[in-house]
């Protein structure tokens, strides 16, 4: 019972001298333990020979889809193993959706205890699944039971780091949403090395891998969540000036309830931006690796050849640089959630999305001009500046939510906005795949294949572009009236600052140095180590 009293929100109420750059990093360790759902494909060659080891074990040609999915007899295909990337981001987004009210009143320890619960609980049975060789166990382990985990992980420092950083949301909320693109960068590699060491003759070493990281991840989720602690009522730091003053009619002082968005219009503007930059974003890096491959091709061991006419051995050598191309994106992914959600405290949110759009619009709209002619490197530069303001859109988001409609229920209204990830997920590589390969079928080249698919992806641009721009301060009918807000505060078991620690509203807390220079050590190095193998595996790309 101590242990679930010690969870409740009311003692999270950070006391006189808490530093509040401690919670950052303890957002960050959450978010790079389920960023590794970006990283997931590491596992899906070794999974589709787990039974044969060296070769694939085909099923038989008449077998059904339920006798395929329960068989322990033949290996699993690679786009059976694939759904769970739809999975991951489908139930992100609906556990977002359904339990960011309950994260609002339980507080952002609970809600980090529940997400490495369900993450990690979902790898132990993602093991099971692969010990038993059960695809549908791995689809309940870590895509739906893990799912509910990034959701509950992903929206939980959201609301707790904007009350802390009212100054500067977007570089708050884009430090933490950073770990999430990173995960897949420290996580991949992990995964990669424990396989080869549990690798035997009988054994791909999958099963193994998933609870040594499952343990890993269990004890830097909980050191997180445990970390976490949320400012009492009336809290603001030294000598800062409440948005009120400064005349920006887009910065809201009030709050509405998230039970209410979803009759606003603001509501949807914003969920349609995120949704087409996302799933423009996505279309990117599905194609990423094959696209640098079949347009450019022999290009790229500076040969006179198409991707057609080159040797096997030729295309191991520009897969294995079209893999670099990949990781140099994740990069960009990664910098461009900091970079551009810590602009936007400068730019404003909407102009910030509006620069996505229209150089956006513009990059897209020039890759088939960039891939006809050869100009390699400028193809490159405009793919990395594209996945910056991809991951750019996920860290504003939250900022642009607090600046709309408050504070005090925005991870509750964020994790609501998620579902438009959840849809991007599913639309994206369908509408990408399905204008490839309706091309390809029609005689189009491979190489010419992706210029329809990048104006369409430029026309989506447009679209949101204009939803951006139709964006205005919601109207005052839509706020909560001071008895509504006073009753959610209470349910929301928030406390006066005065009242709860007895120190001035405006301490800003600086009397835990060597916490905080912890704090960040924890999750800095085994972030940058992640970063210089990506840097590293990227490097062949200037060679």
């Amino acid at each position: 019972m101590a242990l679930f009293d010690f969870l409740e929100k009311e003692r999270t109420v950070a006391g006189a001298g808490f530093n509040r750059w401690l919670v950052p990093p303890a957002a960050l360790a959450i978010h790079l333990c389920i960023g590794m759902a970006y990283g997931f494909s590491v596992f899906w060659l070794p999974l589709s020979k787990a039974l044969g080891i060296k070769e694939s074990i085909a099923c038989a040609a008449d077998i059904g889809l339920l006798e395929r999915i329960l068989s322990s007899s033949c290996d699993w295909q690679i786009s059976m193993l694939g759904w769970m990337y739809t999975m991951f981001f489908v139930f992100l987004g609906l556990s977002a959706w359904l339990f960011g009210g309950w994260l609002e009143h339980a507080g952002p320890r609970k809600a980090g205890v529940v997400s490495a619960l369900c993450w990690c609980g979902g790898l132990v049975i993602s093991a099971l699944g692969v010990y038993q060789h059960q695809i549908w166990l791995m689809w309940l382990g870590s895509g739906v039971i893990g799912g509910i985990g990034l959701g509950l992980g992903y929206i939980s420092p959201v609301s707790t780091l904007i009350k802390w950083f009212p100054d500067r949301r977007g570089m708050a909320t884009g430090m933490a949403i950073m770990g999430f693109g990173g995960g897949a960068v420290i996580g991949a590699p992990l995964a990669d090395k424990l396989m080869k060491y549990f690798a035997t003759a009988t054994s791909v070493g999958v099963w193994q891998t998933f609870l040594v990281m499952a343990a890993i991840y269990f004890v830097f989720m909980m050191a997180g969540a445990l970390a976490y602690r949320v400012p009492a009522t009336g809290w603001k730091p030294a000598g800062w000036t409440p948005p009120a003053t400064n005349g920006n009619a887009m910065i809201t002082t009030r709050h509405v309830h998230a039970s209410k968005v979803w009759g606003i219009p603001q509501f949807w503007l914003v969920w349609w931006v995120l949704c087409l930059n996302v799933t423009a974003g996505i279309g990117i890096l599905g194609m990423a690796s094959p696209l640098l491959q079949e347009i450019f091709g022999g290009q790229l061991l500076n040969l006179p050849l198409s991707f057609n006419e080159l040797d096997t051995a030729q295309k191991a050598q520009i897969a294995a640089i079209a893999a670099g191309f990949t990781g140099l994106l994740s990069l960009f992914n990664i910098g461009g959630r900091f970079f551009w959600a810590s602009c936007s405290d400068y730019l404003g949110r909407k102009a910030t999305y509006g620069i996505f759009f229209v150089l956006g619009l513009a990059l897209y709209a020039s890759i088939p001009s960039l891939a006809h002619g050869g100009l390699l490197a400028l193809f490159v530069i405009f793919f990395c500046v594209i996945l910056s303001m991809y991951g750019g859109g996920f860290a504003t988001v939250p900022a642009y939510l607090a600046d709309l409609f408050g504070t005090q229920m925005v991870g509750a209204i964020h994790g609501r906005l998620l579902t438009a990830w959840s849809a991007a997920g599913v639309f994206g590589p369908l509408l990408i795949g399905f204008v490839r390969e309706y091309q390809i079928a029609h005689g189009v080249p491979k190489a010419q294949a992706y210029d329809i698919t990048m104006y369409v992806l430029a026309g989506l641009l447009v679209v949101g572009l204009i939803c951006n721009l139709l964006v205005r301060p919601v109207a005052d009918k839509h706020f909560m009236t001071d008895a509504e807000l006073a009753a959610e505060k209470k349910l929301a078991h928030e406390r006066d600052a005065a009242a709860s620690n007895g120190a001035a509203v405006t301490s800003n807390g600086v009397t835990s140095p060597l916490a905080v220079a912890f704090g960040w050590l924890a999750v800095g190095i085994p972030l940058a180590i992640g970063i210089a193998l990506t840097v590293q595996k990227a490097s062949v790309l200037f060679k």
